[in-house]
């Protein structure tokens, strides 16, 4: 009987220990799954913690969000590159601010606003400090600024209560300034004179990006006389065919009245002349193209031009020759500045398509893409028609 007690009191004892190492190893797992990682060693009640993004790491999120990394590497237990894990907890060190992140009741961070010393403001998608340079990303393209930087202010998305029953409503904190809202235009002027407006650029050793619309473009340093923003108190002339000059207002005055006359858009023309001769009026190549729009003695000679270096006579032939090849491949942009550069009858031969030269090709690519980049769209014509 004795011994028949004893093993009961054994079975219950172990019984007893079991249970307690299982919610030993319960509580831990509890600890693990909050963050994934060792090194909690900050009570539960004063943690704050933010979900990681993709591609974060401890040196991203410490950059982000202004807090020492060194603590978060005690914290988190992970080394400061190491790739995390998308929407792993990470602890943050008490007293730091993870509202921006955290999905309160002020919204997530959807973007930076970057102002510059000169007061010009962008908004990006990601903003970070690498050794003394600051470097942003837009979309899929990341570059670095040149510009001393004034402040970066994060974009919050807030949540507005709705009508009854039907939840809340998102929005975007608006920009606190006109000036920041509308940035200053920026203008890329040309060797020769000739500049037109673009809506952000960002140099290199090399040239310049600039963008227009949804178009991001590339002009060689070569190309490029200077940049120069307007300040916001500008009273320049702005608006729809109103974002490029030769430097030359007569030349301005006469691509405007050809295009007009003939049918053809004016910007395309302006695109035509800065890409031939770059606004020089008495240019003459090895092939003995002349004037503004490079017109070859026989298509001169069709066009009644007798005198090809003046501006008048020139531009109007060229323009009607446009004209012309516009009626010839049912207003395919693409083929008539083939047309134009190789000859109508090299793009007949090939099938009515850009011949297979590379100087050909390299023109339509560099005058078609700037055109399309600076050509209205119907609310944008709208829009200008509604101005007073």
């Amino acid at each position: 009987m004795l011994r028949f007690v004893t093993h009961i009191t054994l079975i219950l004892l172990l019984l007893s220990l079991s249970a307690a190492g299982t919610a030993t190893r319960a509580a831990r797992c509890h600890a693990l799954s909050n963050n994934s990682g060792p090194g909690q060693d900050v009570p539960a009640t004063t943690q704050r913690t933010i979900r990681a993004r993709s591609g974060d790491t401890l040196k991203r999120v410490a950059q982000r969000l202004g807090v020492p990394l060194a603590e978060l590497v005690r914290l988190n237990g992970f080394t400061e590159n190491a790739r995390l894990r998308k929407g792993m907890k990470i602890v943050l060190p008490a007293g730091s601010d993870s509202s921006a992140n955290s999905g309160g009741d002020a919204g997530p961070v959807v973007g930076k606003r970057i102002t510059l010393s000169d007061g010009y403001s962008l908004e990006v998608d990601e903003v970070w400090k690498d050794g003394d340079e600051i470097w942003y990303r837009k979309g899929n393209i990341s570059a670095r600024l040149k510009n001393a930087v004034s402040s970066v202010k994060p974009i919050i998305k807030t949540t507005a209560p709705g009508p009854a029953g039907t939840g809340q409503v998102a929005t975007v904190v608006p920009p606190k300034s006109l000036a920041e809202k509308l940035p200053a235009p920026i203008w890329i002027y040309l060797v020769g004179g000739a500049r037109f407006r673009v809506d952000e650029v960002q140099e290199t050793s090399d040239g310049a990006w600039y963008s227009r619309g949804n178009l991001s473009i590339f002009l060689e340093r070569e190309r490029i006389a200077r940049i120069e923003r307007d300040q916001p108190n500008s009273t320049g002339p702005r608006g729809l065919g109103r974002d490029w000059t030769s430097g030359n207002p007569l030349i301005d005055q006469l691509i405007r009245t050809n295009g007009n006359r003939f049918g053809i858009d004016p910007y395309l023309v302006f695109l035509v002349i800065e890409q031939e001769s770059h606004f020089h009026a008495r240019a003459l190549s090895p092939k003995g193209a002349r004037g503004l729009m490079q017109l070859m003695p026989g298509t001169a000679a069709r066009y009644g031009v007798r005198r090809p270096f003046e501006p008048q006579e020139n531009i109007r032939g060229g323009t009607q020759y446009l004209k012309e090849l516009m009626g010839m491949f049912g207003g395919r942009v693409d083929l008539v500045l083939a047309s134009y550069n190789a000859g109508e009858g090299a793009v007949v031969k090939f099938g009515r398509t850009v011949p297979p030269y590379r100087e050909t090709q390299d023109y339509v690519k560099r005058i078609s893409k700037r055109y399309k980049a600076g050509t209205p769209t119907k609310d944008d014509a709208a829009n200008s028609a509604s101005r007073p």
